[in-house]
């Protein structure tokens, strides 16, 4: 598909910098390049990318929070989320646990639930005595009034009433992985979420999500985000479990063994690739969206309402896979053999699990133009309501990020020093108010010791002729992610895009497969020269004023 120049202008002058940096004079694919501008300190607001839609911002606000675009039957009818937490008797306390915040201003919570909290609260700050965190009961309370952010309960029967035990279903909106609370009424000790006033847009990095879709009574109806052993892959697997892989014949119990186990699904990922592969991602911020392109850790998607489309038509409604919109979606990115054999045995699972349709439960509707099916915008042939994406994307582009943490303000002076002289500023910009480089990073730049083996030869299209193969580097995670979706949808380089450097202090680990520990491990020379972002300081002074910097940065400094 056709791309802005200014774009190939900027991803073309960009990655030959990250090839000298990393001490090769190409990106690995074949592209040439020249120097690229370093990073500035001016304080203009300047953002890049395509120019995107928005509408209505308090619009916007609304169908973050709580637009679910029909999904709450997958998640009540097909996963049974909701009948899952009520069977197992899971306490508010226990959901916190799992990472889940709640919003103590929810217009419907009860006042006598929020005053006897406040007061259980104030003689034991830990919860551990509180009636109403320790009584299961009052899950479905809080569910049912829209607390229990991104759960968003409907009034399914149209009884005027939410209530979910009484048939209204949950649905799950984008809050879910991208919204937490300011802890103001309750912060447990041991992490996990917290209750308090509502703060958009910031990463949920103690959501245990593979745990939390194992409570629902029917965690199979997840199959195709999950890690599979398939046929047309000669019964092999890619991804971080150690186990052999998911099959049409797996049992609730094994499925919900891999989701809970947490080197095969890690606390604060979200597995955002329906090709079979267990390669949960970091999630991320969804704050001040006009300074991000491309979206997503591949760098595939060009604007921040297609990448809000893809996540609400394919990964919070997978049954859409089942339609034939969904399976040449699956066919064209994994292969036929590969796609036809996941949507062949979803089909089955859902059938062998008591699943109706029809699918998908997703409300959402095909292009007027039948040519743009499969397209960025139309990846499976639907689209939501795109006013409700427009006005989306109006509200996340005015989120403030969170403010950088204060700090010794002469490190922080030698840090901003360090960065524009060891050549970060080949990547990333110094002012954070600017957007970060609309470029995908070159898989042998980020990552020296890729050294893929080809998992399929051939899977371009008429409509995807620039799809390489589909490439992976054996015993490592880091390039899973990649294998299959990637830049070269539309037309880019296999590689990831950049990041926004904001609300570091409270990043709890880094690089999108969770496998850097803190940012001083990050810069550390002893992670490796072929390692995933191989960019260090050798002395740990400049490490400290590096990460002192980075730990402080917003859009303001």
């Amino acid at each position: 598909m056709d791309k802005p120049k200014s774009v190939l202008l900027r991803m073309f002058i960009a990655i030959s910098v990250l090839a000298a940096i990393a001490g090769c004079g190409s990106d690995g694919d074949g592209d040439s390049a020249a120097p690229a501008p370093a990073g500035s300190d001016g304080p203009a607001r300047i953002v890049n990318g395509p120019q995107q839609q928005t509408g209505n911002a308090a619009a916007g606000q609304n169908v973050y929070r709580f637009a679910t675009f029909g999904n709450e039957r997958f998640w009540t009818d097909a996963l049974r989320l909701q009948q899952g937490i009520i069977a197992a008797n899971v306490t508010p306390l226990q959901a916190l646990q799992l990472g889940l915040h709640v919003d103590v201003d929810a217009p419907r919570l009860p006042a006598a639930v929020r005053q006897q909290l406040a007061a259980e609260l104030a003689a034991d700050p830990s919860g551990a005595t509180s009636s109403v965190l320790n009584t299961p009961a009052n899950t479905a309370v809080l569910v049912s009034a829209d607390a229990v952010i991104g759960l968003s309960p409907k009034d399914s029967n149209g009884d005027g009433v939410i209530d979910i035990t009484n048939g209204d279903k949950t649905g799950a909106t984008c809050a879910l992985c991208h919204t937490i609370t300011n802890a103001s009424v309750f912060r447990s000790a041991t992490g996990g979420g917290t209750i308090g006033v509502r703060q958009d847009g910031r990463a949920t990095h103690t959501l245990d999500f593979g745990s939390l879709i194992a409570l629902g009574q029917n965690s199979m109806a997840y199959y195709p985000v999950l890690q599979l052993r398939l046929a047309a892959n000669g019964n092999t697997t890619l991804g971080r479990a150690s186990n052999p892989g998911l099959t049409e014949n797996s049992t609730e119990a094994e499925a919900d063994a891999y989701l809970r186990d947490k080197a095969s699904y890690p606390v604060g990922m979200f597995d955002d690739t329906v090709d079979g592969n267990g390669d949960p991602m970091h999630n991320m911020p969804l704050f001040e969206q006009d300074l991000a392109f491309p979206y997503g850790s591949d760098g595939t998607i060009t604007t921040q309402d297609n990448f809000a489309n893809t996540v609400y038509t394919i990964l919070l409604d997978p049954t859409l896979l089942t339609t034939t919109g969904g399976r040449a979606f699956l066919t064209t990115l994994g292969g036929a053999a590969a796609g036809n054999e996941i949507v062949d045995d979803y089909i089955a699972v859902l059938a062998r699990t008591g699943v109706t349709g029809p699918f998908p439960y997703v409300q959402a509707a095909p292009p007027g133009d039948p040519a743009l099916a499969g397209t960025e915008a139309f990846p499976a042939g639907v689209r939501v309501d795109n006013t409700m994406l427009a006005d989306m994307n109006a509200y996340l582009f005015s989120l403030p990020a969170p403010a950088g943490v204060d700090g010794d303000a002469q490190a922080i002076g030698r840090g901003r020093q360090l960065f524009r002289t060891v050549g970060c500023t080949g990547c990333h910009n110094v002012d954070q108010a600017r957007a970060v480089p609309g470029f995908v990073v070159a898989m042998a730049t980020i990552f020296p010791g890729d050294n893929p083996v080809t998992l399929l030869a051939s899977r371009a299209t008429p409509m995807f002729p620039t799809l390489n193969p589909i490439l992976d580097t054996p015993g490592n995670i880091f390039d899973d992610k990649m294998a299959v979706v990637n830049a070269t949808l539309r037309g880019e380089i296999r590689g990831t895009g950049l990041p926004l450097l904001l609300d570091l202090a409270r990043k709890p680990v880094f690089l999108h497969d969770n496998s850097v520990p803190s940012l001083d491990n990050l810069l550390d020379q002893s992670r490796g020269a072929n390692a995933p972002h191989p960019f260090y300081l050798t002395d740990s002074a400049q490490r400290a004023d590096m990460v002192t910097f980075l730990r402080s940065l917003d859009t303001s400094n």
